[in-house]
């Protein structure tokens, strides 16, 4: 009973030495090869940094303009007069439709205040009987939120008795939402053609790798060894190349944002800015390694897959 019941858990440890010596086997083997391991990973890093690059500056691009999220907002001016409740009321509402982010009341009395401060003319307004100011509500639309429906509850707002003005420039939503688009786009296609090209070049390295080595697999097929058995070490060598390149991505990375934070901080110092400086977060870290191992697992499936069926023993 004992022996049964320690037999898999006696295949389960002879599998996994047999995958901890393939992996580290795998890692010998680039080492064994220094100069083309080398150039080989340099590639696939720079392959992997480019869309990585891309998106770290259209985050700072963002910032840089001062967020892109407040140029979607939109002014619904209330007639003079109106209860602040009205205002409360109409934020909610908005605030519940599906199409609209948020809608935060900026208060009559809070606006006349702050303007009475800003303006330099705190005797004039202090001689003023009334609140000549209207509630006003900011409104901030969804990124999925279009043009066409942004009209259509512009118009529907305009003919409401409490609303004297709705501000809302539909032709720079249009150009905005044109923009995220194009960028998002461009994002995903130049992501998926360095990896694309991080696939190949891994595949190709393999094809190499066992081209090189057809005489010791016809061997290890004679001895009777399967094809997962035979697949195993090339697997292991497409996730080091992987991996590696996807250390050496994010090594450019942060060389490349310490050589730029100096200047850049300069130039925004001209400009009187506090804006900080956006670099890699965790989740961008964790995708570019992930995507590295991920490219390089496939290349070496996609590799050992075609060719490994045409070595066979004579």
């Amino acid at each position: 009973m004992a022996n049964s019941n320690n037999q898999p858990m006696g295949k389960f440890a002879h599998w996994a030495k047999l995958h901890a010596q393939n992996f580290s086997q795998a890692l010998r083997d680039i080492g064994n090869q220094p100069l083309a391991s080398m150039l080989t990973v340099a590639v696939i890093g720079i392959a992997l940094a480019l869309p990585a690059t891309l998106n770290v500056l259209v985050q700072n691009g963002r910032n840089l303009a001062g967020g892109w999220d407040g140029v979607r907002d939109f002014s619904v001016y209330l007639k003079v007069g109106q209860d602040i409740q009205v205002a409360d009321s109409l934020a909610s509402e908005l605030a519940a439709l599906d199409i609209i982010e948020t809608a935060d009341v900026s208060a009559a009395d809070s606006a006349l205040a702050e303007f009475r401060e800003q303006s330099g003319l705190k005797n004039v307004i202090d001689t003023l009987d009334f609140n000549p100011l209207p509630h006003t509500l900011i409104v901030r639309p969804t990124e999925a939120a279009d043009a066409k429906s942004l009209e259509y509850l512009s118009d529907e707002l305009s003919g409401r008795t409490e609303i004297d003005l709705v501000k809302l420039d539909l032709q720079w939503v249009q150009r905005l939402n044109a923009i995220l688009d194009f960028l998002r786009r461009a994002m995903i296609i130049a992501a998926s053609m360095l990896a694309l090209a991080v696939i190949i070049i891994i595949g190709n390295t393999i094809r190499l790798d066992i081209q090189n080595r057809s005489d010791e697999i016809e061997i290890l097929k004679l001895l009777g060894a399967s094809d997962g058995f035979v697949r195993r070490p090339f697997l292991y060598l497409g996730l080091w190349y992987g991996l590696l390149g996807g250390l050496f991505a994010l090594l450019l990375l942060l060389i490349g944002g310490w050589v730029l934070a100096e200047p850049l901080q300069r130039l925004i110092g001209l400009y009187e800015s506090q804006l900080e400086l956006l670099g890699l977060n965790m989740t961008t870290m964790v995708a570019l390694i992930g995507g590295g191992v991920f490219a390089g697992w496939g290349g070496a499936w996609s590799a050992v897959s075609r060719h490994l069926s045409v070595i066979q023993p004579r």
